[in-house]
């Protein structure tokens, strides 16, 4: 594991580019709501977004929706765009796409300006997280 500060990037492009990696490397760690009211972390690389019909599929509920910004962070205890599953207020399930294992990858690091870099079956394995096809590509921008 590895912390780096990095200066603060505009664009998935632009991170990548500011850590020397290439955009999928770096993954995001969405807080997913659950109509319950609990929460589940989803690690989607960049470039990609969250498949829902597969996660609904793969958790066994019909209904997740992303959290606003304020309950994210009474979720975890970090501001969006900071969230990472190591260290969080509360150890919720961890769902992995498939295509990080084998990766060396950066992640949020609880504060903005840095990136942790964690060998992604390392975290699997700590964690407990279910590996699983959660992600497609994103749609494009323009």
């Amino acid at each position: 594991m590895d912390i780096r500060e990095r200066p603060a990037a505009n664009s998935l492009f632009e991170a990548a580019e500011l850590l020397g990696i290439h955009p999928s490397g770096i993954v995001k760690t969405l807080v997913v709501k659950r109509a319950d009211d609990t929460y589940l972390f989803a690690l989607i690389p960049g470039g990609r977004s969250i498949s829902w019909p597969k996660l609904r599929a793969l958790v066994g509920v019909n209904k997740l929706r992303l959290p606003e910004p304020e309950l994210a962070l009474a979720a975890t205890g970090y501001e969006r765009g900071t969230i990472v599953p190591i260290g969080s207020t509360t150890d919720w399930p961890i769902y992995a796409d498939e295509s990080i294992v084998g990766q060396r990858i950066a992640m949020g690091a609880g504060a903005h300006g840095y990136s942790l870099f964690v060998d992604a079956d390392d975290l699997i394995a700590a964690y407990g997280a279910t590996v699983a096809d959660i992600s497609v590509p994103e749609e494009r921008r323009d």
